[in-house]
């Protein structure tokens, strides 16, 4: 399994909200190949308003004048970034390799000179407002689905471009690259497309993994803009020698490129044993779904909005994106701003008192994508469906909690249904393991066992891609899995099987008879 001890690789990954550079070194304990991470460097990430430049096209024209655009602070991370590979050189000494894996769909402009053409545009950012109606009239959404199997969020890359049509930047345009490859195009000077990430953008064909040029061209996209495409698990190329000398490297550091699609990289660490797992890949986004061999691309599959992305040695991430954590922080934030308690630690000791399913709410309700005031937006979701409103902070981080476990349940028991697999466990993996009563809510609302762990999933799968494409360790998924299982500290949740009628109570009351198809247990 292995041939290197003590091998370091660096992960940079990126969320919405924080980015950091983990060092995972591998090495053999005498029971086996493991993984032992170590945080570097962390930073924080999130959206920057800034005036709107020039005419605004799409439908968000009318919002008149004073608006703002959201972008992404890319210079930021690249000084993280740097900052983090400068650490870890400092820590582990030469490194076999750097890997990154961040968020999807949103992506950096170069020109013909390969300058960026202006910060990437953050995918809650309002341009896309009505834009994939206007997509459907030239490609219509049973096609699209068809071809690309995505599912439909206004935010898709392809919904992106042709909100940016007419605009002087798209127009100086010669080369469109996911933020992860864009990072990486800096660190080694190569312009590529890593596939699991592509998958996001609603322009590459789900079944060959190829550009869908014509699709583009239908749309008026320019397809010349793709760059070449590139299975995780590769050399991408070398830091450029005067950066590496600049980070105190002075051996070559290879660049792999790894799932780029941080769930992606996520899924690749999960601790299955088996085939028969569903995962929450838990963030600031919540990723629910199960790992196939093929896509789902019938017409119940795009009507029930379920999305195939790409995934690590040719699988399929069958998936539904849930809001996430983001209503919950989002809250905290607005609470903070207004100087009441937003402790989340606390919060979550005083939700645990709160009567359960009291009030439950569709948390992938376009009103909960944007930032903004979550707890008002809860109050009044609330009232629309006739419930009564959280009466408290604690009643409300309560409703947010309830209302992601019964998505989750939904996704997976629909997940299911669509694919035609049985599933015996969930795994939770991401930020969210750390909370406790979401992964015990997650048990009881699914009716399976939840599996937490480990916090760090994408910096894991990242490391474990990295480090069989360096020949440190060998063999498929299941034996990466193996060796990134080792020396987790893994929670097992059982759930009650008194609470399942509640449960049902709670997804009737909200969707109406719901989707219920049996999950074995």
């Amino acid at each position: 399994m292995t041939s290197t001890q003590g091998a370091a690789f660096a992960a940079v990954d990126l969320g919405a909200s924080s980015g950091r550079v983990i060092v995972g070194r591998v090495h053999d304990d005498g029971d086996g190949p493991r993984v032992d991470l170590h945080e570097v460097n962390r930073f924080p990430n999130g959206p920057v308003p800034v005036p709107a430049a020039g005419p605004v096209p799409g439908p968000a024209a009318g919002h008149g004048a004073g608006r703002t655009t959201l972008r992404w602070d890319v210079l930021a991370l690249w000084r993280g970034i740097l900052d983090g590979l400068r650490a870890a050189t400092r820590e582990a000494g030469p490194l076999a390799g750097v890997g990154i894996d961040a968020w999807a769909v949103d992506h950096g402009l170069l020109d013909a000179d390969g300058a960026l053409l202006g910060n990437p545009v953050h995918y809650r950012d309002a341009r896309t407002v009505g834009v994939p109606d206007r997509v459907f009239q030239v490609v219509p959404a049973d096609e699209l689905y068809a071809r690309t199997g995505l599912q439909v969020q206004p935010f898709n890359t392809v919904f992106q471009l042709v909100a940016a049509q007419g605009t002087a930047q798209l127009a100086a345009a010669r080369r469109l690259l996911l933020v992860p490859d864009l990072l990486g195009a800096w660190l080694t000077g190569e312009q590529v497309a890593e596939v699991t990430n592509a998958s996001t953008t609603g322009l590459l064909d789900a079944t060959t993994r190829t550009w869908a040029t014509d699709l583009a061209d239908r749309l008026g996209v320019d397809a010349s803009l793709l760059p070449p495409l590139r299975a995780p698990g590769e050399r991408l190329g070398h830091v450029r020698p005067e950066l590496a000398e600049q980070l105190g490297h002075r051996a070559p550091l290879p660049v792999w490129t790894v799932g780029s699609h941080d769930t992606a990289s996520a899924v690749v660490a999960v601790p299955a044993t088996g085939e028969d797992f569903a995962y929450v890949s838990c963030g600031t986004w919540s990723l629910v779904g199960l790992e196939l061999p093929a896509p789902v691309l019938t017409e119940e599959s795009r009507a029930a909005n379920f999305t195939n992305e790409a995934g690590v040695d040719g699988t399929v991430r069958y998936l539904r994106n849930v809001m996430g954590l983001w209503v919950l922080s989002e809250s905290l934030r607005t609470w903070h701003e207004a100087g009441l308690p937003a402790e989340l630690p606390d919060l979550l000791a005083a939700a645990a008192q709160v009567p359960g399913l009291t009030t439950v709410v569709d948390v992938d309700a376009p009103e909960f994508l944007a930032p903004g005031d979550m707890p008002a937006r809860v109050a009044a979701a609330a009232a629309r469906t006739g419930q009564t409103p959280p009466q408290s902070q604690a009643g409300t981080v309560r409703c947010v909690l309830d209302s992601l476990a019964l998505a989750y349940r939904r996704a997976v028991r629909q997940a299911c249904a669509l694919s035609g697999r049985e599933v015996s466990v969930v795994h939770l993996v991401g930020g969210g393991v750390r909370n406790t009563l979401l992964c015990r809510l997650t048990a009881d609302a699914t009716g399976l066992p939840v599996v937490a762990g480990p916090v760090e999933g994408a910096a894991l799968g990242n490391v474990l891609v990295q480090a069989r494409a360096a020949g440190v360790l060998t063999g498929g998924l299941a034996e990466l899995r193996a060796v990134g299982a080792r020396g987790l500290d893994l929670v097992r949740y059982e759930p009650d099987p008194a609470a399942a009628a509640r449960w049902d109570a709670a997804e009737r009351r909200l969707w109406g008879a719901g989707e219920r198809t049996p999950v074995p247990a």
